[in-house]
């Protein structure tokens, strides 16, 4: 157990740490994801954001600029100032060690500890340094006492010592972080060459930055405060403006989207007399136009689906006593002479027609009204196809068309108006056998797990560019000087496509000129269900192999 212990907790241990990055991971994407949409959503946060990314920039440049001149100007001053420092040294030393000829006179080294002593107090700093060297090495004097001379053999001051040893007059100076007792440092080295008989001396002053240094460290935190709280100032003012502007945007589409809803006495509020309360006034006005307007179609609309409904309800007496008569003259056309009987036959199928027409009519009137009701119930949809077909074989007989049903060998149940769909069906199987100039009209049946599929396919005329929309308007006709064998009242395939939307399913057309047409009715098998595909394409097959082998074809 004691060997297995360690193995657990360091796999335990490695599983942190796969996890840990994948968390942070998980975090940033979704951060990235928040910032993303709400870039895209608001206006309020892209004017901000651009406005706190402009001023970042400009801020920090300028931050920056201000730092180095402050940073350049201390410094300089501080060069300057120790520059006069070590030439009075130099000269100081010059004056007390002239009478020096030799270098091995025994009162030169208190001498140089002497000037030393006192340059070194003419610096007022107690962490300078001040360093006398002989070029021959051997020979040197460093205040205070406790310090080395080794200070020059540092690295980082190695480029400076050539240049004093290499002149004979001059200053020279250099800019290390050195460690001499007190942590590493900023240090202002400078250095001049003292003649002292035949053999010059090496005059060293190490002088610390680190009063200057906190000062450009204090300059760069006030600098950058004062840019960071000036940053957050303008975003903040930004924020401020941008809400002025998008308030009323936001109001004015909430208000619009109260409108579209129905909402129409939804009004803005205006306030003031600038730009934005002309823009609010006039929305208002909109509004109000559009509220008129409205009212006024609904108002026409209610008015010609009452007319409508009215007129087909007070047509029914009439036409009842039209038709009883009708039956009886029709009933007696054989005892009537030819003209008489031509003229009762042709009265007995107008009234047919004249009753088709009233009864679509008042269907469209409930369909306008929003009164259609759905009765659905599980339906066997192949019984339906075949009732269809049987009814309509007599019509394909005297058009000399061929009408064949396809349909699986199980039964398919949907959720459906049995009495609606197979007038949608009725509608469509009669206009593919009016317009299939005597080729076979296929009726076709498929299902899935969420929807069934009628399609009616001919192989007539075809329908033109454009016209697989229009054949769903009330009274279109694709050729209206066509001879129809049905007569009839042009608003069969607009019932058609309501009664395909009550069920929540589709009715569609495609056709080609020459090549036919099919209609395809799609239906949820299961009520309130809502369709993503169908069961069966609406281009037929047959179509599809003429487009792909004469894309083949091409050149």
């Amino acid at each position: 157990m004691s060997r297995i212990d360690p193995i657990i907790l360091r796999a335990r241990r490695l599983r942190a740490r796969r996890l840990v990055p994948q968390a942070v991971s998980r975090r940033v994407r979704w951060l990235t994801a928040v910032v993303r949409r709400q870039w895209r959503r608001s206006l309020q946060f892209r004017v901000v954001g651009i406005t706190l990314l402009l001023s970042a920039t400009l801020v920090l440049a300028f931050s920056y600029t201000v730092a180095s001149l402050i940073s350049n100007s201390v410094l300089q001053n501080k060069i300057d100032q120790s520059k006069i420092m070590v030439d009075n040294g130099a000269e100081y030393a010059t004056r007390e060690l002239t009478g020096f000829t030799q270098a091995d006179d025994p009162s030169l080294p208190p001498a140089l500890r002497n000037v030393v002593t006192q340059l070194y107090g003419s610096t007022n700093n107690q962490q300078a340094q001040v360093i006398m060297l002989r070029r021959s090495g051997g020979l040197s004097a460093v205040w205070p006492p406790q310090k080395s001379a080794q200070v020059m053999n540092d690295p980082q001051v190695s480029g400076i010592r050539p240049l004093v040893v290499g002149a004979r007059a001059g200053t020279y100076q250099q800019i290390a972080a050195l460690d001499i007792g007190d942590g590493l440092q900023k240090y202002l080295v400078m250095g001049t060459p003292v003649l002292v008989g035949t053999e010059p001396i090496e005059l060293y002053y190490v002088i610390p930055l680190k009063t200057e240094d906190e000062l450009v460290r204090f300059t760069g935190a006030v600098v950058t405060g004062t840019g960071i709280a000036l940053v957050a100032l303008l975003a903040l003012i930004a924020a401020m403006m941008t809400r002025l502007v998008v308030t009323p945007v936001r109001v004015a589409a909430r208000t619009a989207q109260r409108l579209s809803a129905g909402l129409l006495d939804q009004r803005m509020v205006v306030r003031g007399e600038d730009d934005l309360a002309r823009l609010a006034a006039a929305f208002n006005q909109m509004a109000a136009n559009l509220q008129r307007q409205i009212v006024r179609l609904e108002e026409m609309s209610r008015l010609q689906r009452r007319f409508t409904s009215d007129v087909s309800h007070e047509l029914r007496t009439p036409l009842t006593t039209v038709r009883m008569a009708a039956d009886l003259l029709f009933a007696s056309r054989d005892d009537f002479d030819p003209a008489a009987a031509r003229s009762a036959e042709l009265l007995q199928a107008e009234l047919d027609r004249f009753e088709s027409l009233l009864t679509d009519l008042l269907e469209i009137s409930r369909f306008d009204a929003g009164f259609a009701a759905l009765d659905a119930e599980p339906t066997d949809l192949i019984a339906v196809v075949r009732r269809v077909t049987d009814q309509l074989a007599a019509l394909a007989e005297r058009c000399k068309v061929e009408l064949r049903a396809v349909v699986p060998d199980t039964e398919i149940i949907a959720e459906v108006d049995p009495r609606r769909v197979e007038r949608v069906l009725r509608n469509l199987v009669g206009n593919a056998v009016e317009h299939g100039e005597g080729r076979p009209v296929i009726v076709m049946l498929a299902a899935d797990a969420s929807a069934v599929a009628v399609t009616v396919r001919d192989h007539g005329v075809g329908l033109k560019p454009g016209e697989e929309k229009l054949v769903f308007n009330r009274f279109w006709r694709a050729d209206p000087s066509r001879a129809r064998q049905t007569g009839g009242t042009g608003l069969g395939l607009s019932i058609s496509l309501e009664d395909a939307r009550l069920h929540g399913g589709w009715l569609e057309a495609w056709g080609a000129p020459g090549k036919g047409a099919q209609f395809r009715l799609t239906l949820p098998t299961r009520g309130g269900d809502r369709l993503v595909s169908s069961p069966l394409r609406l281009v037929p097959d047959d179509a599809r192999a003429d487009e792909t082998a004469l894309i083949g074809e091409a050149p």
